[in-house]
């Protein structure tokens, strides 16, 4: 179809906040270091860098609730 479909989860999440909870959940305590001169894939980034656009299709699961649920298996 030639096209992008853009997903987004119900809330904002900064990478490195993402980056936190699933460490925390896996029980790993290594702190995670925020690097605001970092790039992406030598671009550099800002917190609207890697957000979608206007009408994204938005699923209803929260990552916190999707760390909960795989730590049940």
């Amino acid at each position: 179809m030639n096209a992008t479909v853009e997903l987004a989860g119900p809330e904002p999440i900064r990478m490195d906040e993402l980056v936190r909870q699933f460490l925390k959940a896996n029980g790993d305590a290594q702190p995670v270091v925020t690097d605001p001169q970092a790039t992406y894939f030598g671009t550099p980034v800002d917190d609207q860098s890697l957000t979608p656009g206007d009408n994204p299709l938005t699923g209803p699961t929260r990552f916190a609730d999707c760390l909960h649920r795989s730590a049940a298996y």
